[in-house]
C-alpha cells in the first residue's frame, strides 16, 4: 500500500496531478479540493494517497489531508459508492464539509454533487452516520504555507481558453454540458484563470453547508 507521496510536481490539472519521486513520474488523481492547495509545478508536494488494484486497472488517489484521504477510504466501503464517486464527492466537499452534512442529515447538499441521486444520497447518510466516528479525534495536519501560496497564486491550467478548460474539468467531475457551461457563465470575468474559474462555479453549485 502506497500511504504517501512526496516529490516533485511536474504537472497538475483538474483531477490528476503527476509528481516525481526518485526519478518515477506517478500519475494521481486527485478531487478539485486537492488540486486547489497544490502548489505550482516545480514545487515539491506532499499527497496522502490509497493505491487501488483491479482486474483492469491500477490507480493511485492523492489527497492534501489526511483526513480527506480517511474519509475516501470510508466512502468506498458504502455500498454503490466506487472511487470515482468517491473523487466526485471529494471535489465538492472537503471531509469537514461532507462530515457537517452527515450530522445536520442534509439530503439536498449531497444531491447537488454530480452522480449523486437522492437514493445515494440518504444511503450515504445512514452508512456514513457510524463510519465518521472512526475519524473523531483524528489529528488533521494544516496545510503548508507552500500549499495555500501556490492555490492563492491563481496560475491557470495548461491550455488556451479557460473557459473552456474549466468547462472541460466540470465536465470530467460529472456535470452535463449545459450545467458545466451555465455554471461558468455566471461566474466567468475578463482574465480569470480556469483554476479560479471552477473554483467559484463548484461553490455555487454547491453551496457551503
Amino acid at each position: 500500500m502506497i500511504g504517501r507521496i512526496r516529490g516533485l510536481l511536474v504537472e497538475k490539472a483538474p483531477g490528476q496531478a503527476l509528481v516525481e519521486c526518485a526519478g518515477l513520474g506517478y500519475e494521481v488523481d486527485i478531487p478539485y479540493t486537492t488540486f486547489f492547495h497544490l502548489p505550482d509545478t516545480g514545487q515539491e508536494v506532499t499527497l496522502h494517497t490509497h493505491f487501488a488494484v483491479r482486474e483492469d486497472a491500477q490507480s493511485l488517489f492523492g489527497f492534501a489531508s489526511l483526513l480527506d484521504r480517511n474519509l475516501f477510504r470510508l466512502l468506498i466501503k458504502v455500498n454503490g459508492v466506487g472511487p470515482k464517486m468517491a473523487i466526485g464527492i471529494l471535489s465538492g466537499l472537503d471531509a469537514q464539509q461532507f462530515i457537517q452534512c452527515v450530522e445536520a442529515r442534509d439530503v439536498n447538499a449531497l444531491v447537488k454533487l454530480p452522480g449523486v441521486g437522492k437514493k445515494t444520497a440518504e444511503r450515504l447518510l445512514i452508512d456514513m452516520a457510524d463510519r465518521i466516528k472512526q475519524l473523531e479525534g483524528q489529528f488533521v495536519p494544516a496545510v503548508p504555507e507552500q500549499l495555500v501560496s501556490g492555490a492563492a497564486s491563481g496560475a491557470s491550467v495548461t491550455g488556451s481558453d479557460p473557459r473552456e478548460e474549466a468547462e472541460a474539468a466540470l465536465i470530467a467531475l460529472g456535470y452535463k454540458p449545459q450545467e458545466a457551461a451555465k455554471a461558468i457563465s455566471k461566474v466567468a470575468e475578463p482574465d480569470m484563470s480556469s483554476e479560479q474559474l471552477i473554483r467559484l462555479a463548484l461553490r455555487n453549485m454547491i453551496p457551503a453547508g
